[in-house]
């Protein structure tokens, strides 16, 4: 830990001044940037707190800081004092050393039990911690087991420091600090020196940029091969996040070239060096319709594994002898289907009687329609003639919300294919080709979720002879992974059988919800007026826009509707970003539905605050959370925050209780309201969209479709007519960079 140590006095270079003082709290901070807006008690007296700003990385509440900077004056908030670098001091006063302690810097040390330590040990506290931890038993209320704890904290604590001071001149925020300390450990300094492209690979939340930076910043050249392979393969990896499986040779080099500001020649070279030592595959393939015949692909290994490996595992389905359904090879259907309609009190119609055989006679077969067309009714009845028949089916779904909706259906257990399939820490599978699923029937809904990597896995585990049916909507938006793999098995000329249901059933024709979503998908405006399902506030300005999407979800919709406005009603948005986007509305909605109170604990990080009732949501995919992980796109509610354990809870949408310790909230963001992407395989009972032209870029057909089509019983618009006209007329200009539909087509497969 830092030397221990309060006035201003003037530096040597003109103008930097030297201010020491006790940080009280930060009212703002930027983990993507360190940019920190906090309270320092100078010691002034009179309660005076100064306003600091600047990079204050790693600074806990309660530390005493030695900070360089220049005084100036904002119009809004006054004088103020801009740190250009700091360094800590560790609190003499018992008052510091209390608030030091009691800020939630050393697990297991909350305030009360931080007063506990002070009232006992006095200003020999932070002495006692680092020579004798094991003196704090003497302490009411702290046993052996609590004191280990606290020991090993507190030395943590002290390397995760060192780590931080020497990152502090690049800008790298204090999450990451911990997380490439974690990651490292001891080796963390060296690391960071000598390889630091390592970081991105190995580092969830460091990209190639903040690598890069760290990279410049201990000396590595611009036009090192080294600099060029990890820009190559951070081009790539960029591009998947964006849905694509591969890149164009042509434009991957031309994308790596910009990004890296190095010669053509130079990425040319290292991009042969990265083929050669297999970090990246080439491969030609058919190029997208209306452009060259062919192009070079280049993949990153894992995806390209997995398309070729998901092609070869469809194929291998549908060409089997094998078959464990048998039975309904010759089965009577109008006997069938006439059972069936006794069990079920409901008549199918004709086009859902084919998607019933397809599915009980094909090995694989996909089922594909918009809402009201009766794909529920149709699945329902195909697993209820599999039961008949005592076929062992299994049921699943991308995400928790859509695998409840899928068991209430059909009244048998369902889960989420990551628990299906119990995905292990690095991502393998308990359940793959040499240990496959014991089903007859699998049932995979909202199928247009499967990203390339996840149904990969899943066909994978899939027996020979077991019949596989993917349900979905193609129609709404692709999955958020890359690949969009309902799409290519439904692919003109592939090899999959497939129904399209298009008969919207009288029942949902009285539903606004639903005739809106075949409008919209037709690149027709919905209906606003004289609905009792669908409303449309019209508002031209983009902040007026989010303050009243607001209003509605937090208020409006409660008292006219009686929903509950954090369960029952959910704000979607085209985009994170904006005065209506996803981010700023959170905060919002916050303030509406899970206010601050003096009773109520709660915990910042960065610049969001959680509390007891707040929804939230999981931002990536850890498979050591939970039971079987948490993975990315799982909801849940915050309900116990334990600021001396430091940890809070969360009860996901699955029923599993998931404790996070609060240097992990870095994986949590609040999911009052989330973009439409995230929403995808979740349904709501109303739902809230801010369409407006600040999102313009983000206005598609497809998006507006799959945001309506996530509402069981009410869809409120919010924003601009211009707006919503660009969403419906815009269709997707392009397709992903995807090569399966070719390999399933006959295409190279292995």
């Amino acid at each position: 830990m830092p030397s221990r140590g309060v006035g201003s006095k003037q530096g040597s270079r003109e103008g930097v001044c030297e201010v020491t003082g006790v940080l009280e709290r930060i009212t703002y901070a930027n983990e993507e940037n360190g940019y920190t807006v906090a309270r320092v008690d100078t010691g002034r007296g009179g309660g005076d707190l100064l306003t600091v700003v600047g990079s204050l990385l790693g600074a806990q509440p309660g530390e005493s800081l030695r900070m360089e900077g220049r005084w100036g004056s904002h119009p809004q908030y006054g004088k103020q004092f801009t740190v250009e670098n700091y360094t800590t001091v560790l609190p003499a006063t018992i008052q510091g050393i209390r608030r030091y302690l009691g800020s939630g810097l050393i697990k297991g040390i909350g305030p009360r039990i931080a007063d506990r330590i002070v009232e006992h040990f006095g200003t020999d506290t932070l002495d006692i911690i680092e020579q004798q931890p094991k003196r704090l038993v003497e302490v009411p209320g702290l046993g052996p087991k609590r004191t280990k704890l606290i020991g090993a904290a507190w030395e943590e604590q002290k390397a995760i420091k060192e780590v931080m001071v020497f990152l502090q001149g690049v800008g790298v925020s204090t999450s990451i600090a911990v997380r490439i300390y974690k990651k490292y450990e001891d080796a963390s300094i060296s690391v960071v020196k000598n390889q630091p492209y390592r970081l991105a690979a190995d580092v969830w939340g460091i990209g190639f940029l903040t690598a890069d930076r760290i990279a410049q910043a201990v000396g590595i050249p611009h036009d090192s091969p080294e600099r060029v392979k990890a820009g190559l393969q951070y081009a790539l990896s960029q591009s998947t996040d964006q849905g694509h499986c591969f890149l164009p040779e042509e434009q991957l080099i031309s994308d790596s070239v910009k990004l890296l500001q190095v010669d053509t020649g130079l990425v040319i070279d290292c991009l042969s060096e990265l083929i050669t030592e297999e970090g990246v595959v080439r491969e030609p393939v058919p190029g997208p319709p209306g452009g060259a015949e062919r192009v070079h692909a280049v993949y990153l290994v894992p995806f390209h594994r997995a398309e070729l490996s998901l092609a070869a595992q469809v194929v291998r389905l549908l060409r089997t002898g094998e078959d464990r359904m048998p039975g309904f090879q010759d089965v009577d259907w109008d006997r069938a289907l006439s059972w069936l309609a006794g069990r079920t009190g409901a008549e199918l119609a004709p086009e859902q009687q084919e998607a019933v055989r397809l599915a009980l006679t094909s090995k694989v077969a996909v089922l594909t329609g918009g809402p009201g067309c009766g794909k529920s009714f149709t699945v329902r009845s195909i697993v209820e003639l599999a039961r008949a028949k005592k076929a062992k089916v299994v049921l699943a779904a991308p995400t928790g919300r859509a695998a409840k909706r899928l068991a209430e259906l059909t009244g048998a257990e369902a889960s989420t294919v990551h628990r299906l399939l119990e995905l292990k820490p690095g991502g393998d599978a308990a359940y793959d080709k040499d240990r496959p699923l014991d089903a007859d029937l699998v049932v995979v809904d909202e199928a247009s979720m499967l990203d390339l990597l996840l149904a990969n896995k899943l066909v994978k585990a899939v027996a020979p002879g077991a019949h596989l049916l993917l349900v979905g909507d193609v129609d709404q938006l692709p999955s958020v992974g890359a690949g969009e793999v309902l799409r290519d098995l439904l692919a003109e000329g592939g090899p999959v059988p497939r129904v399209r249901l298009t008969r919207i059933f009288r029942q949902a024709q009285q539903s606004g919800v639903v005739t809106n979503a075949h409008r919209i998908n037709s690149g027709v405006p919905p209906l606003t007026q004289g609905l009792s399902d669908f409303f449309h506030f019209v508002e031209e300005e983009t902040e007026d826009a989010g303050r009243i999407a607001v209003d509605v979800a937090a208020r409006r919709i409660p008292a006219k509707f009686g929903l509950d406005p954090r369960r029952d009603v959910q704000v979607l948005a085209p985009m994170h970003r904006g005065p209506a986007g996803a981010g700023n509305l959170n905060g919002l909605l916050q303030q509406a539905i899970t206010p601050a109170r003096p009773d109520l604990p709660e915990k910042r990080f960065g610049g969001r605050v959680f509390r007891v009732g707040d929804k939230v949501t999981q931002i990536r995919n850890n498979y050591e959370k939970g039971e079987n992980g948490v993975f990315n796109g799982t909801v849940g509610v915050v309900t116990a925050l334990d600021l001396d354990e430091q940890r809070l809870t969360v009860l996901t949408d699955e029923d599993e209780e998931v404790p996070y310790d609060f240097d992990e909230l870095d994986e949590l963001a609040h999911a009052y309201a989330v973009t439409i992407h995230r929403s995808q395989g979740s349904e709501y009972p109303a739902v809230v969209i801010p369409v407006t032209t600040g999102a313009w870029m983000m206005l598609q057909r497809n998006l507006l479709y799959t945001a309506v089509t996530r509402a069981r019983k009410l869809v409120v618009l919010v924003g601009s007519r211009k707006a919503i006209g660009q969403a419906v007329r815009t269709v997707s200009a392009g397709r992903r960079f995807t090569a399966l539909a070719h390999r399933l087509s006959g295409g190279t497969l292995v």
